[in-house]
């Protein structure tokens, strides 16, 4: 997916974050509040099977996505790193979510102090007519960091299926 699309969808799901106030500041900790991370991507239908999203395309409710995290804090007072593995299914705007718990010590919004990755993987289609898998797996990741409330939200490129013919009639050859 170009870079252009991405941006115009950016705005169309974060209007679906929960993104909860930062914590007042309590004497003796830290002056950043506690990360609060959250992950996410879309599934669609790429209806025309042209590995974009067409007029055509739909967003699928109901798909099966793997979601793979590992956030390594990289300071001279810890070496912790969390890895997390689990299965979401997308909702009905096609998106899926994982919101990650609070994990003390380490302050996403800071680039020098976290490195993540996460990755996503298509396990399922929710409808027969679109299972094909096109896009199956992703890496590549938007990052939105705000040092203040210290909240991370990482976005993964869309993935897709297909269906198992295309409609000439539609889509043209």
């Amino acid at each position: 997916m170009n870079p252009l699309t991405m941006l115009l969808i950016l705005p169309f799901f974060t209007q679906f974050l929960e993104v909860e106030p930062a914590r007042p500041k309590v004497l003796g900790k830290t002056r950043f509040p506690i990360s609060q991370i959250s992950v996410m991507g879309f599934v669609y239908c790429d209806f025309c099977s042209n590995n974009s999203f067409s007029r055509h395309s739909y967003f699928l409710p109901g798909a099966e996505v793997k979601v793979d995290c590992m956030f390594k804090a990289l300071s001279a007072k810890t070496s912790e790193q969390i890895t997390l593995s689990v299965n979401r299914t997308t909702n009905k705007y096609g998106m899926y979510k994982l919101e990650i718990p609070s994990i003390d010590g380490i302050r996403c919004a800071e680039d020098s102090e976290v490195v993540s990755t996460c990755q996503a993987n298509l396990i399922g289609s929710s409808t027969s007519s679109c299972n094909v898998p096109g896009y199956k797996s992703t890496s590549n990741v938007v990052a939105v960091k705000a040092r203040r409330t210290n909240l991370c939200i990482y976005s993964l490129n869309a993935l897709n299926f297909r269906p198992t013919k295309k409609d000439i009639t539609l889509c043209g050859k």
